[in-house]
């Protein structure tokens, strides 16, 4: 099982394992934001000796559990800066996800800052599973343990994740897409809201990555920051196991569940 299946090169059946905890028939933002970012990195004229330093995905409407049909074009190719962009339609023609990805040619030139504090190791770190209203979906494709609070506890929290499936089926794992697929979860870990009487959802995700991770886990250090107006903002920082390696954010949509009518 996986999060997608390929049915051709430019579209993609969405499984029950990308159900997000809002709506039974919608994704969570992890996989198809993921999903942009494989395609990005698998497309077969992709130009070596560059990496991708930020993702901006804008989640226009609910992401669909459906099938997905999937445009990429170059939007600018200069000699140390490229601009990718990957849009998700389903079936309608309604465009329901826009991502740009900036990619920046590499060089060994041995500049990196010194290593950082590291958070405990995963293995040290007690498994503590989502908990979403569906029996199935994104929060059982992953494994979590929490360093800091925990799903149901509100505020700041820390946690460890690592997928247990592919996000294709039959096709590996990309770094950038490893991050994807868990820094969407910024939100919903740091909550600070009722889930119960509040909505509290990001319609877009930006990742900056002065690194890719190395190794399965991906920690999120989130912590959420409401405006009082409906607003608000997940702040992550991203860490793999040998220290921080980038930033989330995520703009959040924030309301009362009775005041939502569509």
């Amino acid at each position: 099982m996986a999060f997608f299946v390929r049915e051709a090169a430019d579209r993609f059946t969405s499984t029950e394992l990308t159900r997000g905890p809002w709506n039974a028939g919608a994704q969570h933002g992890g996989p198809p934001s993921a999903l942009a970012g494989h395609l990005v990195e698998s497309r077969p004229d992709a130009r070596p000796g560059m990496r991708v330093t930020r993702m901006t995905v804008d989640l226009i409407r609910p992401v669909p559990i459906a099938p997905l049909n999937v445009a990429i074009r170059t939007v600018h190719s200069g000699r140390r800066v490229e601009l990718v962009e990957v849009t998700l339609t389903p079936d309608d023609g309604r465009p329901v996800l826009r991502a740009t990805a900036q990619r920046i040619r590499t060089a060994n030139d041995d500049l990196a800052d010194p290593p950082t504090p590291q958070l405990p190791a995963p293995a040290d770190v007690a498994p503590h599973q989502f908990e979403f209203p569906f029996e199935v979906g994104y929060h059982t494709a992953l494994e979590t343990r929490f360093v800091q609070g925990s799903f149901a506890a509100r505020g700041p929290a820390t946690c460890w994740t690592r997928l247990r499936v592919p996000i294709v089926d039959g096709e590996p794992i990309s770094p950038l897409a490893r991050v994807l697929a868990a820094a969407d979860s910024g939100n919903g870990i740091s909550n600070v809201l009722d889930f119960d009487r509040h909505l509290f959802v990001n319609p877009d995700l930006s990742v900056v990555l002065h690194r890719y991770p190395a190794g399965e886990w991906v920690a999120l250090e989130a912590r959420t920051t409401l405006g009082g107006d409906g607003t608000g903002i997940a702040d992550t920082t991203l860490h793999d196991e040998g220290g921080p390696i980038g930033r989330g954010v995520q703009s959040l949509f924030v309301a009362e569940r009775h005041d939502v009518t569509s």
